[in-house]
This record gives C-alpha cells, structure tokens and sequence, in this order.
C-alpha cells in the first residue's frame, strides 16, 4: 500500500492533470499528511481530518471548512487504496456556500417522471407533451433549461439533427449535434403542436395551451409538482432532485461510459465541456470529482497509465 506522502503526491498529480490549479491543496495537504504522521496513523479519519482542519485556532471558520473540504477530497481518493480511510461527512464545519451534490437519475426515474407529465392536462392540449418532451429533451442532451426554453422553430434542424443554441451562459452559442431517436421524438412533438397550435403569435419551439413560451420558473414548478406526485421528491419544503439534476446525470453518466469502454478522456472532454457550453474545460472536470465512482475511475485509469511507463 502507498504510504500517504506518495498517495498525496499521486493525488496531486491526477487533480492538476485533470486542470485544477490546487494551489491551496499544495500548500496545506502536505500539513495534513504531517499531522497524521504525527499521531502515528496511517489513514484519514473523520475526528483526525476535523482536528486537523481547526488546528489555526486563531483561523476563521470559513478556512477550517475549507482546509476539511481538501482534506475531504483526498479521502475520497484515498478509500480507493485503503478501504480503512475515513471520508469525512459534508457539512461538519458548515461556512459560507458549497455546491449541492446533484442527484444523478436513474433511467427508471426518467421513465417514470416523462410518463406522469405526459398523463397531466386535459385531453387535446399541448401543455402535457410540452413539458415531457422538455424534460426529455433535458434529460438527453444536458442542455440548460433557459437553452431549450429558448429555441425557436428555426433552431431545430431534424433533418440534420442539430440544435442551434444562441448567445446562452457568458453570450456563446454552439451547434449540438442529438441522436436520430431524439430527433424521431422532437419529430413528433413538433407535429402534435402544429396540430393542437396551428396560429402562433411567436415561433417558439416548446409553447403551452396559450401558444407562448413557457417561462423558466413554470416548467421548474411543473417538474416539482410531478416529481412529488410520483415519489421522486417529498413532500414542500423537503429536498430532493432538481430539475437541473439532468444536466448533471447527462455529464456524469457521459463521462462513466468513457471510463467504461477504454475512451482517453482527457482528449474528449474538451468535445464534452464544448458540447455542454461551459466556458472552461476546468468547469467539465468538476463532475469528475462531484461522483465518487468517477474520481475512482480516474485514479485507476492513472495507475494503469503509470504501470505502462514502467
């Protein structure tokens, strides 16, 4: 087994592979890894990891929480080499915001929501196929909400299959390419509206029984209200899955099936990060470290990649 000087330095290497500067996890980890060798132990631990991290005691609370979070991200690299590391709780010295773990859907959830918003509504309008096709046009390419809200009849191309995205998030539009079923799928939503909605007053892409847009909040509300009749969130005032939760899944379960069947990753996410319209590459690599199975991956992939050099 590593000891922990060689893991931290491994661990370094991966983040700052993947594109993250870890300027602070450079300077502070090395002390962690002193500390714990200090008290004679071998592995992180939830009570040494906090210890550690309030240690400055003359430190602000918002840099015990940060100096834990590091300490938490290594952990979570370390269980996949010593199955005793502890990986401490989220939340344990709470300061400030921190990014809520997304839910990643399972294909039965995406199954059961699109089948439940389709079964809302009255007969012969085009408010229920509206927001199903929504969410599974969501569901499939990762796009933001505002994204697929915005298009207009003109950038849906089914015959080539593209989606033109226009002067979205930091004012940058893109093509994105979507498979033939969900082309066949947009295909017959687009027909169903043009049947119930044949006078337009505006050539949105998804409109409701009024023939307007729907609005951002209204299909969040419309998902919420949904998501709770068929058990996938809880009752108001309860936290569960978000709507934006599919653009996460889209990315995480993209970037499993590259792990999975041998794809060098690190040369396609830029195709990933350009796909899903962030503005750095930096900000695709988070999802790597938002999924434990994915770090994991990519600590094995690593190790394979090092033996080879060997």
């Amino acid at each position: 087994m590593k000891n922990l000087s060689q893991a931290l330095k491994d661990y370094l290497g991966l983040r700052s592979g993947l594109g993250f500067k870890m300027k602070d996890a450079r300077r502070d980890l090395p002390k962690l890894v002193s500390f714990l060798n200090r008290q004679r132990v071998r592995s992180i631990s939830t009570r040494l990891a906090v210890q550690w991290a309030v240690e400055p005691q003359t430190a602000k609370k918002g840099y015990w929480a940060q100096r834990l979070s590091m300490a938490r991200g290594f952990a979570k690299y370390l269980s996949g080499i010593d199955p005793r590391t502890e990986i401490p709780p989220a939340g344990i010295l709470p300061y400030g915001n921190r990014r809520r773990k997304p839910h990643i859907y399972k294909s039965d959830e995406i199954r059961r929501l699109l089948q439940a918003t389709r079964a809302t509504g009255l007969p012969g309008r085009i408010r229920p196929q509206t927001y199903a096709t929504l969410f599974g046009l969501l569901s499939v390419t990762g796009l933001r909400l505002s994204e697929a809200l915005n298009l207009d009849d003109g950038d849906v191309d089914l015959n080539e299959g593209l989606l033109t995205i226009r002067e979205s998030k930091w004012r940058k539009s893109r093509l994105v390419p979507i498979h033939a079923t969900t082309v066949q799928k947009l295909a017959l939503y687009r027909r169903e509206r043009d049947r119930l909605q044949p006078k337009r007053a505006i050539p949105a892409f998804f409109v409701l029984n009024n023939g307007h847009r729907p609005k951002v909040l209204a299909a969040e509300r419309e998902f919420l209200r949904v998501a709770r009749r068929i058990g996938l969130r809880g009752p108001a005032g309860t936290k569960g899955p978000y709507l934006h939760d599919m653009r996460h899944s889209f990315a995480v379960k993209t970037l499993l099936g590259w792990y999975r069947s041998g794809t060098d990753v690190e040369r396609h996410l830029p195709e990933l990060s350009t796909y899903l319209g962030h503005s750095r590459v930096a900000y695709t690599y988070w999802y790597l470290s938002a999924e434990p199975e994915l770090l994991q991956l990519a600590a094995t992939r690593l190790d394979q990649l090092k033996g080879n050099s060997q």
